[in-house]
C-alpha cells in the first residue's frame, strides 16, 4: 500500500496537529506496529521559506519536498483540486491523507482526512487565514466525498456523523498515543500550576486567569505558567498578566519544543486545562503519563480522555476551576490518587495501536474507493 501523508502542519512548532502527524507517522513506520512489508509512506511538505529537517525517527518513509508558498498550493488544492498528487509529488499512491479536514487531490487514490474537531464551524470567528475562508465552506463537500475520515475521539466521530451528515462507516477514531515517558518521583510540594496549550479563544485563557487570580490571595499557591505560542488575540492576556494581581504570579513562556515538553511536565504540581472544546486533548494526556494530576473541562472529547483520572469543570465557572485547583493543590492523597489513575489510564493510549487502526481505515478507503468508481 502506498500512502502519501501531508505533514505540513508538522514542518514548524509542532504543536497539536502537527505533534499528532509526527507521531503518527513515527508509528506507521516503526517496526513495533508490524506493516513495514505492507505499507509504503511518502511525506510531502511545501513552503517557500521552511524546508524539512532532521526525519531520522520516521525512516524509512520518503520525502517529498517542494518549494511552494502554503497559501498558493492551498487556494489551488481547496477551490481547483489541482494539481493532483501523482503531478506534484511525482509518484503513483493508493491512498492520500490530508491532516486537515479537506482532501489531498489525487487522479486515481483513495482520500482520507484528518477531522480533530469542528470548531472551526461553531466558531469561524475564531479561526484565521486559510482556515476561516476555506474549511466552514468546503468541510461538508470534502468530508461526503472523502473515502475515510479519521477522528481522534467518539466526540468527534458523532459530530461529523450528525453536523457533516457523514455515513458512521466511513468515520474510524484513531486516538492519540502516550508519549514514551516514565511516571516522575512525585514532590507534592514542589512546582507550579501548568498550562498547555496555544493562547487562542477556544482553550478558555481568560476563564483560566479568573480562576488563578481567585486564588493568588491565599499562602503558598505556586505560580502560573502558561506554554503556548502567542496569537493576535493573545494581547489582552498578555497586557493582564503584566499587570497586578496577576503580575509576577503568572509566566508566558511561549512555544515549547517537543524535546522539551518532558522537562516540562516533570515540574509541574498540577495541569488546568479548561477548553471551551478540544477534539481530543493531548496536554491531558502527556500530564497522566508523566503523573501530573489534571483539572480538565467537561466539554468535548476531554471527559472520555481522562475519565476519573482527574477532575472534571464547567468551564464557564471560573469558581468551579479555581475550586479543583485548590483541592489538588491542598489534598495530597486526592492529587497523589489522581496521579496514580492517570498514569494506569495513559497505558491505554498506544501509538501502535492507533497506527494499526489507521492502517485498517486506509485499507477501508480503498475498498470504498474502488466502489464508487
Amino acid at each position: 500500500m502506498r500512502v502519501l501523508i501531508d505533514y505540513r502542519p508538522a514542518l514548524r512548532e509542532r504543536s497539536g496537529t502537527g505533534e499528532y502527524t509526527h507521531q503518527l507517522v513515527r508509528a506507521l513506520t516503526s517496526a513495533s506496529a508490524g506493516l513495514d512489508d505492507r505499507l509504503a509512506v511518502t511525506l510531502f511538505s511545501s513552503s517557500w521559506k521552511d524546508r524539512l529537517v532532521d526525519l531520522s525517527d520516521l525512516r524509512p518513509a520518503s520525502v517529498v519536498d517542494r518549494r511552494i508558498p502554503v497559501r498558493l498550493l492551498n487556494l489551488s488544492w481547496h477551490r481547483l483540486g489541482w494539481p493532483p498528487a501523482e503531478v506534484i509529488a511525482g509518484g503513483t499512491f493508493d491512498v492520500t491523507h490530508s491532516s486537515h479536514p479537506l482532501m489531498l487531490p489525487s487522479r486515481n487514490a483513495a482520500h482520507v482526512v484528518t477531522i480533530h474537531d469542528l470548531n472551526f464551524l461553531k466558531h469561524p470567528e475564531r479561526t484565521r487565514a486559510e482556515i476561516r475562508r476555506d474549511y466552514p465552506a468546503l468541510a461538508r463537500d470534502h468530508a461526503q466525498r472523502a473515502d475515510g475520515i479519521l477522528v481522534s475521539s467518539a466526540f468527534t466521530a458523532t459530530e461529523v456523523e450528525v453536523v457533516l451528515a457523514v455515513p458512521r462507516d466511513r468515520i474510524t477514531i484513531c486516538p492519540h498515543g502516550a508519549p514514551e515517558w516514565t511516571p516522575r518521583d512525585r514532590q507534592p510540594q514542589a512546582g507550579y500550576i501548568l498550562f498547555v496549550g496555544t493562547l487562542e479563544p477556544r482553550k478558555n485563557v481568560g476563564g483560566l486567569l479568573d480562576a488563578y487570580e481567585r486564588l493568588i490571595t491565599t499562602a503558598g499557591v505556586p505560580d502560573l505558567v502558561l506554554a503556548g505560542k502567542a496569537l493576535p488575540e493573545s494581547h489582552g492576556w498578555l497586557a493582564r498578566i503584566a499587570r497586578q494581581p496577576l503580575s509576577g504570579h503568572v509566566r508566558h513562556i511561549g512555544y515549547v519544543e517537543p524535546s522539551q515538553m518532558r522537562q516540562l511536565y516533570e515540574g509541574a504540581r498540577l495541569l488546568v486545562l479548561p477548553s471551551f472544546e478540544e477534539g481530543f486533548g493531548i496536554p491531558a494526556l502527556e500530564a497522566m503519563t508523566i503523573g501530573v494530576p489534571v483539572v480538565a473541562s467537561r466539554r468535548g472529547s476531554l471527559p472520555e480522555v481522562l475519565g476519573d483520572a482527574g477532575v472534571l469543570v464547567d468551564p464557564d465557572r471560573p469558581a468551579d476551576i479555581a475550586d479543583a485547583m485548590c483541592r489538588v493543590l491542598t489534598d495530597e492523597a486526592f492529587a497523589a490518587s489522581c496521579a496514580k489513575r492517570g498514569v494506569e489510564r495513559a497505558r491505554a493510549f498506544r501509538w501502535d495501536s492507533t497506527a494499526r487502526t489507521v492502517y485498517g481505515a486506509y485499507q477501508r478507503a480503498m475498498e470504498q474507493h474502488a466502489h464508487r468508481h
